[in-house]
């Protein structure tokens, strides 16, 4: 996996201070072995079972089922459903299916962890387009920013939800934080449906300045045509379509549309933000010269966390995304080995003495999140 941490890009730091063109780098010299340990014992577990790191037939099997899921009952809305209840009810269906594209297809294709040929990859990653993203954009996101500089308050946008709420303690505390454990749960569900109108526009333009586009090997004003066109067809596609030949009042295919994205925002937020807004993070910060007093991979174990490791059902699902710590550590690797490298990776730390923080169950994940999102939203410094 290459991680090449040497990224020139404007970054918003404390205070409020812009530091142009900035160096972020992890110190090589910390706690180093741990991951050299880590990696040599992961190739050895491919190489011992004669195993390809990628997807296999349980990835096209997933991806057959995950897409029925989300088109079939579109596919029926449009031809033969007349009852506003069970059209309403498919639209709640998609919702689930569109997460699941998402978690269990996307995520990996756009890893280039879904197939070892290049092609087939960029190819899967194209269904980001079916639930109305932009697979460059979520890239940049995901890929660039949140993996390598993950829980890095400026940095990893995940945890930069704007004013609303506050998910690192880098950031300035609002009056309206106290109560952001209490109303995050909904806001969460407003995540996609902020994909499908300005974000992967604002993005596209920030990036830009940042000058991450160009890891994107394509140029800007191609990659605002690609969004702007692909935003029109999914609109015609999945409300304008359903609106002229669904039968239905055109208030029930409204409303569907927009529970769909709710339930898959909700789906997503739930999955995501459990996995490093929690109490066991430590937020690193870089000094000014852009130094980072961490290894990367360790601080990969700091902030992130896993949950209902048990599970096989969930786990299946959500793409093994409840195993967070095995695929930031290891994200060019397809999710359905990370159950099993969980035991290699639990048992490397514990040898370090490094923390390897997992839930029990989702229920307990959620919980925990909580309870941080709280501790943000009342306590200025942690």
């Amino acid at each position: 996996m290459a991680i090449n941490l040497k990224i020139i890009i404007f970054v918003t730091i404390l205070k409020g201070e812009l530091m142009q063109y900035t160096n972020i780098r992890f110190d090589k010299n910390h706690n180093v072995e741990f991951y050299k340990t880590l990696q040599k014992r992961v190739r050895g577990y491919f190489k011992e079972n004669n195993i390809t790191r990628y997807g296999d037939w349980r990835m096209v099997l997933k991806t057959i089922v995950m897409l029925l899921t989300y088109l079939l009952p579109f596919v029926l809305i449009l031809t033969v459903l007349e009852n506003s209840w069970l059209v309403f009810l498919m639209w709640v269906i998609m919702g689930v299916g569109m997460a699941g594209v998402g978690l269990s297809i996307m995520h990996d294709a756009n890893h280039g962890a879904y197939s070892k040929n290049k092609k087939v990859n960029s190819f899967v990653g194209y269904v980001l387009y079916l639930t109305g993203g932009s697979d460059a954009m979520w890239r940049i996101q995901h890929n660039v920013l949140h993996h390598t500089y993950t829980n890095v308050t400026g940095m990893d946008e995940d945890i930069d939800p704007g004013k609303v709420m506050r998910f690192s303690p880098h950031e300035k505390r609002y009056n309206m934080h106290k109560y952001q454990h209490i109303y995050a749960w909904f806001l969460y569900g407003l995540m996609t449906i902020m994909w499908i109108t300005v974000k992967d526009f604002k993005q596209l333009y920030r990036y830009k300045k940042m000058g991450l586009t160009q890891t994107q090997s394509s140029s800007f004003n191609k990659l605002l045509v690609i969004t702007i066109v692909s935003k029109i067809l999914y609109y015609v596609i999945f409300l304008v379509a359903p609106l002229i030949l669904s039968p239905v009042a055109w208030y029930v295919t409204l409303l569907g549309f927009i529970t769909m994205h709710y339930i898959a925002g909700v789906i997503l937020g739930l999955i995501f933000q459990p996995a490093h807004v929690v109490p066991s993070a430590d937020y690193p910060l870089p000094d000014e010269s852009g130094n980072i007093k961490a290894d990367w991979a360790v601080s990969q174990l700091i902030n992130t966390a896993n949950f209902a490791p048990k599970s096989g059902w969930f786990s299946w699902y959500v793409g093994g995304l409840n195993f967070q710590i095995e695929h930031h550590l290891f994200p060019n690797i397809c999710h359905i080995h990370y159950k099993k490298l969980s035991k290699i990776v639990k048992k490397t730390a514990d040898e370090f003495n490094l923390p390897y923080v997992s839930e029990k169950s989702w229920a307990a994940a959620i919980s925990s999140h909580a309870k941080m999102l709280k501790k943000l939203g009342q306590q200025d410094t942690m």
